[in-house]
């Protein structure tokens, strides 16, 4: 694992909504770079940006057309350079997102594949016999293009599927993983990485990474050869390159198939979306964070504790405050539990990705779709810089904005978070330098859950010579073990004090000790 990665914090960028430089209405490469010294001076240490290359825009860029030219709308080629220079400068790192499972229909690829004739790209996707319903239960499309048959998709009907295989072939169109032309896609996504990473990005967090096989069994073992035949070939050129899935079982995406990092995400009903995004049948919000929730952090550490432990001396599981596919913490939390959320999530191992914006409080917004955005599109609105025109993003007629900013007078802002010294801009920085300052925080197999109970709120975990104590109830808690006097006390969103029997923590209290003598 590369050094920089164990004190690494992550800040994604949305480049289209970040900043825009030239009066477009979209963000862009050259407004990204306005605004690293932002980045930098919040605590964050690398970045991933959202996909930057050609598309005709109708998944928000995830329908790559050209996987080696930026998109015209963020710069030219030269600016994206400049861009991971200036990152470099700063000290920074920054991973472009990857998009290996499909393309645009618009690709060249798909446009030579898609006629009826041989040629080189004919089995770079997948192509039925059936032109009907679904194949063997894949989705796909019919009668568009002169080729007999139709395509699979992978996720819009505009992202045919690239052809890596089938780990059990079953019919005459579904060819091995080892076939020629599955390997001739493996070959083209290589030479995709390696031109990047000659360009000078430090890596990719890397878009549904466990889509490439299909039949692949539950273990997606053949989906885990592919990547580590790749991510081989790879490092072998760029020994340095880091890779984050989007996968959540890192049992395959780190032991198998040879990431780094894999994120521990909220699209699979597991337990991270008890912690913030806990909806039941009826609509009610259970989050774990919300103070009147009645769960227990046993119910998010019960799934996260064995992940954690399969993988912790390998790579890393990493948390998200959200992404462009979730809906913002704001919308289901208030300002201290956020706080609380936050605090949590940074103090976990791991790297953990800020979600633009969510470091101010950005509110998620009912908008219609944009880009194939359908629900996520209001947690893409406009970063909200100040209170001037458009939130500070943009000096472009409102008509003219990628998406519209928050016009409610007290929207949150970069400025006036800055301005209120107890605000969650503030205590996302501080708490981001004790991270950096810590080496408790840099070891990943050190965590260990002290104290916690299926009936109360409270709860503690420790990590080396810090001890970590959270209390998300609305009412005082005391958690049942002995903390020392002479504890220093490095970090706190409201507080606590020995008590009868343990220690006690206020209403909605997070609190950071350092054991003495260590």
């Amino acid at each position: 694992m590369e050094e920089w990665l164990k004190k690494a914090v992550f800040y994604e960028i949305y480049p289209q909504s970040f900043r825009d430089s030239n009066g477009d209405g979209i963000g862009d490469f050259n407004g990204i770079i306005e605004k690293l010294d932002y980045v930098k001076e919040l605590g964050c240490t690398a970045i991933w940006m959202n996909p930057c290359y050609d598309s005709p825009f109708h998944d928000a860029g995830y329908d790559v057309r050209d996987y080696k030219k930026p998109a015209e709308r963020y710069g030219t080629m030269e600016d994206l350079k400049r861009l991971f220079a200036e990152v470099h400068k700063r000290e920074m790192h920054i991973l472009l997102d990857l998009v290996p499972g499909h393309t645009s229909e618009e690709h060249p690829w798909f446009a030579a594949s898609s006629r009826d004739a041989d040629n080189p790209y004919a089995g770079r996707y997948i192509w039925t016999d059936h032109w009907l319903g679904r194949a063997e239960g894949f989705p796909y499309i019919a009668g568009e293009y002169p080729r007999d048959g139709a395509y699979v998709l992978n996720f819009f009907k505009c992202q045919p599927a690239l052809n890596y295989g089938f780990l059990t072939p079953g019919e005459s169109w579904q060819k091995g993983i080892d076939h020629p032309d599955c390997l001739a896609t493996r070959d083209a996504m290589v030479d995709v990485m390696c031109f990047w990473l000659e360009m000078g990005c430090d890596g990719f967090r890397v878009d549904m990474a466990d889509s490439l096989v299909k039949n692949d069994d539950r273990e997606k073992n053949g989906t885990c050869e592919v990547w580590r035949d790749m991510l081989g070939r790879v490092r072998a050129r760029y020994p340095k390159a880091v890779f984050v899935s989007e996968w959540n079982r890192p049992e395959s995406a780190i032991l198998k198939a040879g990431f780094q990092m894999d994120f521990y995400l909220d699209w699979t009903g597991n337990g991270y979306n008890l912690l913030m995004r806990d909806y039941d049948d009826t609509g009610r919000d259970d989050s774990f964070f919300r103070k009147d929730s009645g769960r227990s952090v046993l119910d998010f550490m019960e799934e996260y504790l064995p992940r954690y432990e399969a993988v912790k001396e390998t790579g890393m599981y990493c948390l998200i405050t959200g992404n462009h596919d979730t809906v913002r913490a704001a919308y289901n939390l208030d300002e201290r539990e956020r706080k609380l959320a936050f605090a949590f999530l940074f103090t976990l191992p791991g790297a953990p990705f800020l979600y633009y914006g969510d470091e101010i409080g950005m509110r998620y917004r009912s908008l219609p779709t944009k880009e194939g955005g359908y629900t996520r599109t209001g947690s893409r609105t406009p970063m909200q810089w100040d209170h001037s025109a458009n939130c500070g993003f943009s000096v472009a007629d409102a008509s003219l904005l990628y998406l519209p900013t928050d016009p409610a007078p007290d929207a949150p802002t970069v400025e006036n978070q800055q301005a209120r010294g107890d605000s969650l801009y503030h205590m996302v920085k501080e708490l981001l330098r004790l991270r950096r300052q810590e080496e408790a925080f840099a070891v990943q197999d050190n965590l260990k859950l002290l104290w916690a109970q299926k009936d109360r709120r409270a709860f503690a975990y420790g990590r080396g010579d810090l001890v970590m104590l959270c209390n998300p109830s609305g009412r005082a808690e005391e958690i049942g073990i002995e903390i020392p006097a002479r504890c220093e006390t490095l970090f706190a969103v409201g507080g606590g004090h020995p008590g009868q029997k343990g220690y006690l923590l206020e209403a909605q209290s997070y609190v950071i000790l350092r054991k003495p003598g260590l």
